[in-house]
Protein backbone atom coordinates (compact mmCIF):
# COMPACT_ATOMS: atom_id res chain seq x y z
CA UNK A 1 0.00 0.00 0.00
CA UNK A 2 1.35 3.43 -0.92
CA UNK A 3 2.03 5.96 1.86
CA UNK A 4 1.39 8.83 -0.55
CA UNK A 5 -2.17 9.79 -1.38
CA UNK A 6 -3.56 11.62 -4.32
CA UNK A 7 -5.33 14.99 -4.01
CA UNK A 8 -9.00 14.57 -3.20
CA UNK A 9 -8.40 11.26 -1.43
CA UNK A 10 -10.02 10.73 1.96
CA UNK A 11 -6.79 9.24 3.33
CA UNK A 12 -5.09 11.68 5.73
CA UNK A 13 -1.53 12.68 4.95
CA UNK A 14 0.23 11.30 7.99
CA UNK A 15 3.66 12.01 9.49
CA UNK A 16 3.87 15.54 8.14
CA UNK A 17 6.92 17.64 8.97
CA UNK A 18 7.15 21.38 8.56
CA UNK A 19 9.43 24.34 8.93
CA UNK A 20 9.04 26.76 11.81
CA UNK A 21 7.34 29.75 10.21
CA UNK A 22 7.61 32.08 13.24
CA UNK A 23 10.11 31.78 16.07
CA UNK A 24 9.07 32.13 19.71
CA UNK A 25 10.01 35.58 21.00
CA UNK A 26 9.21 37.36 17.73
CA UNK A 27 6.22 39.42 16.65
CA UNK A 28 4.82 39.83 13.18
CA UNK A 29 3.20 43.03 12.01
CA UNK A 30 -0.53 43.31 12.54
CA UNK A 31 -2.53 46.47 11.72
CA UNK A 32 -3.73 47.00 15.30
CA UNK A 33 -2.40 50.50 15.93
CA UNK A 34 0.41 49.50 18.31
CA UNK A 35 4.13 49.99 17.84
CA UNK A 36 6.51 47.09 17.45
CA UNK A 37 7.99 47.88 20.88
CA UNK A 38 4.57 47.85 22.57
CA UNK A 39 3.63 44.56 20.92
CA UNK A 40 7.00 42.94 21.69
CA UNK A 41 6.85 44.06 25.32
CA UNK A 42 3.27 42.84 25.66
CA UNK A 43 4.11 39.43 24.21
CA UNK A 44 7.14 38.96 26.43
CA UNK A 45 5.32 39.88 29.63
CA UNK A 46 2.12 38.05 28.71
CA UNK A 47 4.08 34.89 27.91
CA UNK A 48 5.67 35.00 31.37
CA UNK A 49 2.26 35.42 33.01
CA UNK A 50 0.89 32.72 30.70
CA UNK A 51 3.62 30.23 31.68
CA UNK A 52 3.13 30.94 35.38
CA UNK A 53 -0.65 30.72 35.03
CA UNK A 54 -0.33 27.31 33.37
CA UNK A 55 1.77 26.14 36.32
CA UNK A 56 -0.75 27.64 38.78
CA UNK A 57 -3.54 25.78 36.99
CA UNK A 58 -1.53 22.56 37.31
CA UNK A 59 -0.96 23.20 41.02
CA UNK A 60 -4.67 23.75 41.54
CA UNK A 61 -5.50 20.46 39.83
CA UNK A 62 -2.79 18.59 41.76
CA UNK A 63 -3.99 19.92 45.10
CA UNK A 64 -7.63 19.33 44.10
CA UNK A 65 -6.79 15.65 43.64
CA UNK A 66 -4.59 15.31 46.73
CA UNK A 67 -6.38 17.37 49.39
CA UNK A 68 -7.35 15.39 52.50
CA UNK A 69 -8.88 15.75 55.94
CA UNK A 70 -11.92 17.39 57.52
CA UNK A 71 -12.13 20.16 54.91
CA UNK A 72 -11.68 17.78 51.98
CA UNK A 73 -15.05 18.38 50.35
CA UNK A 74 -15.00 22.18 50.56
CA UNK A 75 -11.39 22.48 49.40
CA UNK A 76 -11.85 19.84 46.69
CA UNK A 77 -14.65 21.96 45.21
CA UNK A 78 -13.00 25.39 45.58
CA UNK A 79 -9.67 24.22 44.17
CA UNK A 80 -11.41 22.75 41.12
CA UNK A 81 -13.43 25.95 40.65
CA UNK A 82 -10.25 28.04 40.80
CA UNK A 83 -8.51 25.66 38.37
CA UNK A 84 -11.34 26.18 35.88
CA UNK A 85 -11.06 29.95 36.20
CA UNK A 86 -7.28 29.76 35.65
CA UNK A 87 -7.86 27.60 32.57
CA UNK A 88 -10.04 30.38 31.15
CA UNK A 89 -7.26 32.89 31.81
CA UNK A 90 -4.75 30.66 30.02
CA UNK A 91 -6.78 30.75 26.82
CA UNK A 92 -7.37 34.50 27.05
CA UNK A 93 -3.67 35.23 27.67
CA UNK A 94 -2.58 33.02 24.77
CA UNK A 95 -5.07 34.65 22.42
CA UNK A 96 -3.82 38.11 23.42
CA UNK A 97 -0.22 37.11 22.63
CA UNK A 98 -1.36 35.84 19.24
CA UNK A 99 -3.41 38.98 18.55
CA UNK A 100 -0.29 41.09 19.19
CA UNK A 101 1.53 39.08 16.51
CA UNK A 102 3.51 36.91 18.90
CA UNK A 103 3.79 33.21 19.62
CA UNK A 104 2.09 32.00 22.80
CA UNK A 105 4.01 29.56 24.98
CA UNK A 106 2.04 26.33 24.90
CA UNK A 107 4.25 23.27 25.16
CA UNK A 108 4.39 22.12 28.82
CA UNK A 109 8.15 21.51 28.54
CA UNK A 110 8.67 25.09 27.35
CA UNK A 111 6.39 26.37 30.11
CA UNK A 112 8.51 24.49 32.67
CA UNK A 113 11.65 26.16 31.31
CA UNK A 114 10.39 29.73 31.64
CA UNK A 115 8.09 29.65 34.68
CA UNK A 116 9.08 31.55 37.80
CA UNK A 117 6.86 29.40 40.02
CA UNK A 118 8.94 26.90 42.05
CA UNK A 119 8.31 23.21 41.47
CA UNK A 120 6.40 21.51 44.29
CA UNK A 121 7.35 18.14 45.75
CA UNK A 122 6.06 15.16 43.79
CA UNK A 123 4.26 13.78 46.84
CA UNK A 124 1.37 14.99 48.97
CA UNK A 125 1.95 17.98 51.25
CA UNK A 126 -0.09 18.98 54.28
CA UNK A 127 -3.04 21.24 53.44
CA UNK A 128 -1.53 24.47 54.87
CA UNK A 129 1.58 23.91 52.73
CA UNK A 130 -0.55 23.31 49.62
CA UNK A 131 -2.56 26.47 50.20
CA UNK A 132 0.57 28.50 50.97
CA UNK A 133 2.15 27.25 47.74
CA UNK A 134 -0.91 28.40 45.79
CA UNK A 135 -0.85 31.80 47.54
CA UNK A 136 2.83 32.27 46.72
CA UNK A 137 2.18 31.41 43.06
CA UNK A 138 -0.70 33.90 42.99
CA UNK A 139 1.50 36.61 44.48
CA UNK A 140 4.24 35.96 41.90
CA UNK A 141 1.72 36.34 39.09
CA UNK A 142 0.05 39.37 40.67
CA UNK A 143 3.34 41.24 41.12
CA UNK A 144 4.21 40.55 37.46
CA UNK A 145 0.73 41.51 36.27
CA UNK A 146 0.71 44.84 38.14
CA UNK A 147 4.13 45.75 36.75
CA UNK A 148 3.31 44.64 33.20
CA UNK A 149 -0.09 46.41 33.23
CA UNK A 150 1.49 49.72 34.24
CA UNK A 151 4.14 49.51 31.51
CA UNK A 152 1.60 48.35 28.90
CA UNK A 153 -0.49 51.43 29.74
CA UNK A 154 2.59 53.66 29.28
CA UNK A 155 3.14 52.07 25.85
CA UNK A 156 -0.49 52.65 24.86
CA UNK A 157 -1.39 48.94 24.88
CA UNK A 158 -4.84 49.29 26.41
CA UNK A 159 -5.85 45.73 25.49
CA UNK A 160 -2.99 44.13 27.39
CA UNK A 161 -3.47 46.52 30.30
CA UNK A 162 -7.19 45.72 30.44
CA UNK A 163 -6.62 41.96 30.29
CA UNK A 164 -4.05 42.07 33.07
CA UNK A 165 -6.09 44.35 35.33
CA UNK A 166 -9.66 43.21 34.75
CA UNK A 167 -9.01 39.49 34.41
CA UNK A 168 -5.62 38.33 35.70
CA UNK A 169 -5.35 40.67 38.69
CA UNK A 170 -9.01 40.63 39.72
CA UNK A 171 -9.28 36.84 39.41
CA UNK A 172 -5.98 36.31 41.24
CA UNK A 173 -6.84 38.66 44.08
CA UNK A 174 -10.22 37.03 44.62
CA UNK A 175 -8.77 33.52 44.55
CA UNK A 176 -5.95 34.51 46.92
CA UNK A 177 -8.52 35.90 49.36
CA UNK A 178 -10.49 32.63 49.30
CA UNK A 179 -7.34 30.59 49.91
CA UNK A 180 -5.93 32.85 52.62
CA UNK A 181 -9.17 32.62 54.61
CA UNK A 182 -8.66 28.84 54.80
CA UNK A 183 -5.39 29.45 56.65
CA UNK A 184 -6.97 31.47 59.49
CA UNK A 185 -7.21 29.48 62.71
CA UNK A 186 -10.61 30.60 64.00
CA UNK A 187 -12.73 28.47 66.31
CA UNK A 188 -16.18 27.55 64.97
CA UNK A 189 -17.82 28.29 68.35
CA UNK A 190 -16.77 30.21 71.41
CA UNK A 191 -17.14 28.61 74.81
Amino acid sequence: MSTHTTPGSSQPWLHQKGEVIQEFGTVKQFPIGLSYDARMYGCQRLNQVLADTQILHGLYKKHHWLVRGATFYQLHLVLDKHAGEQLGLIDTLAERVQSLGGVAVGDPRHVAEITSIPRPPDGVEEIPAMLSRLLEAHETILVQAHDAAAKAAELGDDGTNDLLVSQVIRTGELQAWFLAEHLVDTPLVRA
